[in-house]
């Protein structure tokens, strides 16, 4: 059965990218496009930048026709800042608004933006309302179990939201207080989606590197999607590999080296294209590392690439790594 968020159909059992920072940009939401993601969001955005048009928060309001159906991912801790925000969002034609509930950095969650506005729900309830009354097109939530093991509210916190009028919700299994140690809870994650009184879509995040893993949670908890952020990482391939394992209950051949190789050229590719060359370049430097994850002694080749500002010699190198490691097993 379709999974809808508002009237937009999300396909059976969608597969989310997660919104990272300095991650989840549109060169590499590309690459997890071509293979297999269902729905994107944008990096998160600060509402206060946006409603001051900072170069660095309007500049990720960048979305193409190619990555939908999107959503722009919105924090802050200001009502009245995160109502204008949104405005300016929708005026970007996402498919959807999202609003960061989740995200468990000090310097984020302190000011009470992102998770920790998990330590006022009633502001958090009255925050989406408004959001929701400023757009008119659906609104989104990701967010956490709670703000410690003290304050696990998430089920009653998803009911009210959804009663305030968001269109789904994405949950991490973990609280604020672990960040992204130890182990995600999905237990929490089941009982939302099981609570008969909600009729919007669960996504559920944490955890999930695996096609395996994606099989169980969907077995076990019922959700309707789930989300995917550090397993795509150097590795958009996961989207399909899962797809894959759910239709047919086996494995997709891993990506080659050659694979690999060409994967990180259209990425750079798509880099430069988006921020021109000398920051394109720039910032593809952090991606290198997990594209070639797993390779014995690739360190001095590794170094050349960041070293590198030169398009001409970054290429060359690329295909130096074909050459040298051809047949390498990953």
């Amino acid at each position: 059965m379709a999974v809808k968020i508002g009237n937009i159909d999300v396909g059976d059992f969608p597969l989310l990218l997660a919104p990272m920072e300095d991650v989840s940009d549109p060169p590499f939401r590309a690459l997890c496009k071509e293979n297999g993601a269902d729905i994107m969001y944008t990096e998160f955005i600060s509402s206060e930048g946006l409603i001051r048009d900072a170069i660095k928060s309007t500049q990720k309001l960048d979305i193409y026709d190619f990555e939908r159906p999107i959503g722009i991912q919105i924090f802050g801790n200001n009502i009245n800042s995160m109502r204008k925000a949104a405005e300016i969002c929708e005026a970007a034609k996402p498919e959807f608004i999202d609003i960061n509930y989740g995200c468990p950095v000090k310097k984020v969650a302190n000011k009470g933006a992102g998770a920790g506005i998990l330590q006022d729900i009633p502001k958090m309830v009255a925050m989406t309302k408004e959001i929701v009354k400023a757009t008119n097109i659906p609104v989104t939530v990701k967010t956490r179990l709670g703000w410690d093991e003290n304050s696990l509210y998430i089920v009653e916190v998803a009911e009210r939201l959804q009663d305030v009028g968001i269109k789904a919700i994405s949950i991490h299994g973990r609280t604020r207080k672990q960040m992204y140690k130890g182990v995600a809870d999905w237990t929490l994650i089941g009982e939302v989606k099981n609570n008969q009184n909600m009729h919007i879509p669960v996504f559920g995040n944490g955890d999930v590197d695996s096609p395996e893993k994606v099989a169980e949670v969907k077995d076990k908890y019922g959700v309707d999607g789930v989300m995917i952020g550090r397993a795509a990482i150097g590795y958009p391939w996961v989207f399909n590999e899962i797809k894959h394992f759910l239709k047919t209950n086996t494995h997709l051949e891993k990506p080659t080296l050659q694979d690999r190789i060409s994967a990180c050229k259209r990425h750079l590719q798509h880099s430069i294209k988006w921020k021109g060359e000398v920051l394109g370049i720039a910032e593809m430097k952090r991606h290198y590392t997990n594209y070639f994850k797993g390779i014995p002694h690739f360190k001095a080749y590794r170094i050349k690439l960041v070293i590198s500002y030169n398009l001409e010699e970054i290429m060359e190198t690329l295909d130096k790594v074909a050459v040298e490691f051809e047949g390498v097993k990953f």
